[in-house]
């Protein structure tokens, strides 16, 4: 009984109604523990490339709505050369890479982060043309 109250109250806590927006890219490191060789992947949703011996595909990438620069979630599939099954088809958090990790003996692949929009352009003040030349900030006084 007292559990069910727990987790009632956790779900109902501001950390479950976070709100996230679907990104259309992600950016993955790749890691051969064997030879030491690393590589960053972007990868559109729906797109995999090839590392190693690994095929990684982006199925979701998906970042905090009020933060887009905190916590990215990536739902990947990676899958082994010679292996049907995958190796991993699950959701990876940026943060916490070793909450649900790839676990295979020679390779690491995490989340780095979701492409997010761009900040719109700072708007240039345009000279105000009934301003008084004298009093001009661009006059050097």
């Amino acid at each position: 009984m007292m559990r069910a109250a727990l987790v009632l109250a956790l779900l109902a806590s501001p950390a479950a109604a976070q709100s996230f927006t679907d990104s259309d890219a992600g950016v993955l490191r790749w890691l051969d523990k064997l030879t030491g060789e690393t590589a960053d992947i972007e990868l559109m949703r729906g797109q995999a490339a090839v590392s190693g011996r690994l095929t990684i595909r982006l199925d979701a990438c998906r970042y905090p709505t009020d933060n887009p620069t905190s916590d990215a979630e990536a739902h990947l599939t990676i899958t082994e050369t010679d292996i049907a099954a995958p190796v991993f088809d699950g959701w990876m958090i940026a943060s916490s890479p070793g909450l649900s990790a790839l676990d295979h003996p020679r390779y690491d692949v995490w989340v780095l982060r979701c492409a997010t929009p761009e900040p719109p352009p700072k708007a240039e003040v345009e000279p105000d043309p009934n301003a008084d030349p004298a009093t001009s900030p661009d006059d050097g006084q």
